[in-house]
C-alpha cells in the first residue's frame, strides 16, 4: 500500500506564535530607532549649547578687556543682579549691563557717548532698565543662579564689598581731588544653568583714568 502525502497548512496557533514574533522584532527596531534619534538630539542639542556659550564668554571677556576707568562714572560694579560696567568702544565709550532676570541672561549696552555728561546719563539707564529694550539681547535661558567675584588684595572677595579707595586729582581744578572705589585685578563668573556650572575668571589690565 502507498503512502498518501497530505499538504499540511499553518495552524492558527502557528500564525499567531509568528505575527508575535514578528511584532516584537518590529518593536525592538523601532525602539532602537527612536533611541538613536534621541541620542541625536540630545548631542546636537548639546553641541549648540556649548557653541552659544563659547560665542557667549567670548562677549564677556572682550566687555572685561575694553574697561574703561574713568572720573564720570563707576569702571565696574555689581549689585548682585546687574554687572554694569564702562568699556572703550569705538568713537568713545559705552556703558554695558550683563542681567540675570527670570531665568535668563541678558546683556545690554548704551549708544556710544564722547563727554561725561552723556557716560552719567547712560551709566543712570542702565539702573532703569525693564528687560524689553531694543539692545537688550536675550543671550541664555535656563540660567538659574550667578555670581561675581572682583580679585582685589590678592584674592577672590564678594564683588558687593567694599573695596578700596583711590585718590585722584579731578581735571577741571589742579587743587581738588575725588575719591572712587579702585578698580580690581581680575573678575571671576560662576553662572549656573541647569545642571552645569561655568567658572571663567578674567584679568583686567591696568588703566589710566
Amino acid at each position: 500500500m502507498s503512502a498518501r502525502k497530505h499538504a499540511h497548512g499553518f495552524t492558527l496557533v502557528e500564525v499567531l506564535v509568528a505575527l508575535l514574533i514578528m511584532a516584537i522584532l518590529a518593536a525592538m527596531g523601532w525602539q532602537g530607532i527612536d533611541g538613536m534619534i534621541r541620542a541625536r538630539d540630545a548631542s546636537q542639542g548639546a553641541a549648540e549649547q556649548t557653541l552659544r556659550m563659547t560665542t557667549l564668554i567670548a562677549q564677556w571677556e572682550q566687555d572685561l578687556a575694553s574697561v574703561y576707568d574713568s572720573a564720570a562714572a563707576p569702571a565696574i560694579a555689581f549689585d548682585g543682579a546687574t554687572l554694569r560696567l564702562v568699556r572703550q568702544a569705538s568713537g568713545g565709550a559705552q556703558v554695558v549691563a550683563w542681567s540675570l532676570r527670570e531665568g535668563v541672561w541678558r546683556r545690554w549696552h548704551s549708544p556710544v557717548v564722547t563727554n561725561a555728561a552723556e557716560l552719567q546719563q547712560a551709566w543712570l539707564a542702565s539702573q532703569q532698565l525693564l528687560g524689553n529694550e531694543d539692545t537688550q539681547v536675550r543671550l541664555l535661558d535656563g540660567a538659574t543662579e550667578w555670581q561675581v567675584y572682583f580679585f582685589r588684595a590678592n584674592a577672590w572677595t564678594n564683588a558687593q564689598s567694599s573695596a578700596d579707595i583711590v585718590v585722584a586729582p579731578v581735571a577741571a581744578a589742579a587743587s581738588a581731588v575725588q575719591t572712587r572705589a579702585a578698580l580690581p585685578n581680575g573678575v571671576r563668573l560662576v553662572l549656573t544653568f541647569g545642571d552645569r556650572r561655568l567658572t571663567r575668571d578674567v584679568a583686567l589690565g591696568p588703566q589710566t583714568p
